[in-house]
This record gives C-alpha cells, structure tokens and sequence, in this order.
C-alpha cells in the first residue's frame, strides 16, 4: 500500500508540474517575449480585427492582389490541400481554369508564364504570401479597376517592391509579398 501511495503522489507531483505549471511558465514567457505573434499575429484596423499575417484570405475584388488559392476556402480548421495527385484530371481541370481566369483577370497573353503559387493551392490552404512576379502581373489590373494615374501605378510598384519579405532566415524559401499588407497598404495610395 505504501509504494502505491508513493507512486500516486510521484504521479500528482508530475501531473502538476509538466500539465500544469510548465504550460504557465511557456505562455507567461512567451506573452511577454513574443506577444503579438503568441495571439496570432493579428492585424488591427480601428481597433477592429480584419485578419491575420499568417493566414491567407480570398480578395476577390478587381481592386486588391489576389491571394494564392486555397483548397479549404482559407478556413484554418480543416487546414489542409486537396491532395490531388499530378494524375488527377480535378487537378489539371482546376489548374486549367485557375490559370485562365489569372490570364483574363489581369489582362495578360495566354502564353504568359504565370507563377505556380497563383496556380496551385498550398499544402495548408492558408499561405497569406504570393511571389513578387505575381504581384507585379497584378499591378495593371488593380491600377485600371483604382483609376490611378501613371504617378500612383509608380508608387504602386515601388509599394510591392517595398514590402517584399527575402527568404526566411535568408536561406529559406523564396522572396515573398504578405497579400493582406499589400493591400492594406494599397488602400493608402491617394
């Protein structure tokens, strides 16, 4: 009886300490440390909550760069691709009319080489991020559907240069654009 005793208190005492304790420990430190990323890397305008930079949203207006596709709709709950293989005619279909209404939308030849991130859905579904080249084929459509003025469409292209992220870590990935802070700051030219 004593050794189940001993072994009942082993068990709180650990319970306590690794389900209880550490997990306030971590969350404390990292409140303090990293407080925005730890409560989702939120972005506020007027005090309101309109998205988050780590997750993509669909833009679906003329006015605002379209964001990579999603196989789940940008929702972050069922986070994931739609793990169609290279065989798959859903793919080939859904890449075929992905790249078409890029073309048609944005007023670009047919034969244009459109880059894959706006061709196929990441493997979460919620990348917020979109190359530069495919921020750049954008430009002309958003300045005509804005009406800017050829001083606008210049701000517009030094803006998307502005805003480009290199790689992480400066190794890793590619050169990418945040599409919910282009637009945000999209918004701002006048």
């Amino acid at each position: 009886m004593k050794t189940l005793i001993i072994s009942l208190k082993i068990f709180l005492f650990f319970t306590i300490l690794t389900g209880v304790a550490y997990p306030l420990f971590v969350t404390g430190i990292v409140q303090v440390v990293f407080h925005t990323k730890a409560n989702g890397s939120m972005i506020l305008k007027d005090d309101k909550a309109i998205g988050s930079e780590l997750i993509g949203q669909q833009f679906d207006s003329a006015i605002y760069f379209t964001s990579r596709p999603s196989a789940v709709l940008y929702n972050p709950l069922p986070s994931g691709g739609s793990n169609y293989g290279l065989t798959s005619s859903k793919l080939k279909n859904l890449v075929s009319g992905r790249r078409q209404n890029f073309v048609d939308g944005n007023g670009l030849d047919s034969l244009a080489d459109i880059p894959s991130e706006m061709l196929f859905a990441s493997a979460s579904g919620l990348d917020p991020h979109i190359s530069p080249r495919a921020a750049f084929l954008q430009i002309n459509r958003i300045a005509g559907a804005r009406k800017f003025t050829e001083k606008q469409t210049r701000e517009l292209r030094i803006l998307v240069r502005t805003l480009e992220e290199g790689p992480q870590f400066l190794c890793l990935g590619e050169p990418r654009i945040n599409v919910l802070l282009l637009n945000l700051e999209t918004d701002k030219i006048r």
